[in-house]
């Protein structure tokens, strides 16, 4: 008998194990493939490896402006796709070794909920005190014909890649989409988005959608916005655009990049009575499900699809579940496009306010007032959006576009987890140069 059994080694599954196991309790995590789940093997890790090679061979082309003479230089994805693979395993091994010191037991199988308290994985059955279900997601399929042909790429095959195609056409302009055209843009690819909504990034603060929208752009990426995707058929796209007329594209590669979905299905939930749909399955903000000692965590539960928020989750559900009580606050879980620039953001957008009456202020300062970004950013652009209660000056949302904002972003996180208001961060210290300083400047700059 188990004081806990995860369901599902990613983030969430694996860091909430690992935590109980620290806590001194016996616990059992099954997986039926490789640890680290998506996140680790087919997406967070991979994608921002991908970029991180796209984004120096560009640098590579602008080092002039930087008085730097660079000769002959040449994007080897193959080499890319190489050290992808060697980063991914060293952190696999990582999570080896974490699960193995905090003393749970890792069982390789397919699993399935007999009973409350009970899972099938292969031909062993298991009994624990608390089932904690971590299954993550896998990207989804819209129902149009010819997704599934062979030759069309998702967010997990697209790692798979040997070569750069010379045009590529990309379904969905979430943040799957924009970061894979902003890599096949930047390793040299002529790149086409098609978005059935009105604008990108739809999650985003619409001011830094726009931003973005139009930086991408002036890039060179081709965006087709209000437009639904009719099918594919052998490398062409049929799409509908804005104005009701059918047309067609071609490319060398074609991505569905239309998000995620919560896997959900043959986990045995039915049987057990837990409340979940296609969208996920249902929890508290305490990792709980209707049913009792079967808690949930990370993107099975369809509620913030982000490494870091399964992992808050799963930790949070171990809490719950050993006696210790605590809590996940979303409006809290920052959230980060790894696009060039970066788009990084925490708290309530502004339409959000908008639409929920709420009274606020905002104060915008641009990237260029830290001298940090200057130095590292030729010619580049960028902002910090603070927007506060009106009455009180609590910070209830932080929306940033430029590089290095994803390593800020955690700054205002903790403003808005700790509900300081825009008084208390007069007395912070932000280290100077550091681009840090233009979310002090802006956040100051709320009267």
């Amino acid at each position: 008998m188990y004081d806990l059994i995860v369901i599902g080694g990613g983030p969430g599954g694996y860091e909430a194990a690992a935590h109980a196991g620290r806590m001194g309790k016996k616990v059992a995590l099954i997986e039926k493939d490789r640890l680290g789940g998506a996140c680790l093997n087919a997406g967070c890790i991979p994608a921002k490896t991908f970029l991180r090679s796209s984004k120096l061979f560009r640098e590579c082309g602008e080092a002039a402006r930087y008085g730097v003479r660079v000769g002959s230089v040449e994007f080897d994805l193959p080499a890319v796709v190489e050290r992808k693979n060697r980063i991914v395993a060293t952190l696999g091994k990582g999570v080896q070794g974490m699960l193995k010191r905090a003393g749970v037991e890792v069982i390789a199988a397919h699993a399935t909920l007999v009973s409350r308290n009970a899972v099938q994985a292969g031909a062993e059955r298991y009994e624990a005190a608390n089932i904690l279900i971590a299954t993550g997601s896998r990207p989804a399929t819209p129902p149009m014909p010819g997704i599934r042909s062979e030759g069309v790429l998702d967010s997990d095959t697209v790692f798979a890649i040997t070569r750069v195609p010379e045009t590529v056409a990309i379904i969905g302009g979430g943040y799957i989409g924009l970061e894979f055209a902003c890599f096949f843009q930047e390793a040299g690819a002529r790149v086409s988005v098609y978005e059935m909504l009105p604008r990108i990034a739809a999650g985003c603060d619409g001011e830094i959608s726009t931003r973005l929208l139009q930086i991408l752009s002036r890039k060179g990426v081709e965006f087709h916005l209000s437009s639904k995707v009719l099918g594919i058929e052998q490398g062409t796209l049929h799409y509908q655009g804005t104005d009701g007329v059918a047309s067609s594209a071609s490319a060398d590669a074609i991505l569905n990049a239309a998000g995620r979905a919560p896997v959900v299905d043959g986990l045995g939930l039915e049987g057990v009575g837990v409340d979940f749909s296609p969208a996920g399955i249902r929890t508290s903000d305490r990792g709980k499900t209707n049913i009792p000692g079967v808690w949930a965590c990370g993107d099975c539960t369809g509620r913030r699809m982000l490494a870091h928020a399964a992992t808050r989750e799963g930790i949070a559900a171990v809490n719950n579940m050993f006696g210790t009580k605590d809590r996940i606050r979303y409006n809290a879980i920052p959230a980060v496009i790894y696009t060039h620039p970066e788009v990084a953001s925490v708290g309530r957008t502004e339409e959000e306010l908008q639409a929920e009456g709420i009274e606020y202020k905002k104060s915008v300062a641009p990237m260029g007032v830290a001298g940090r970004f200057l130095i590292e950013n030729e010619g580049g652009t960028g902002m910090v959006k603070v927007l506060a209660g009106a009455r009180y000056g609590e910070i209830l949302g932080v929306h940033a576009i430029g590089d290095a904002s994803s390593e800020f972003i955690v700054a205002a996180a903790a403003m808005i987890e700790t509900e300081m208001c825009v008084s208390d961060v007069s007395g912070i210290v932000f280290p100077h140069p550091t681009v840090s300083e233009a979310l002090r400047e802006a956040i100051l700059g709320v009267h």
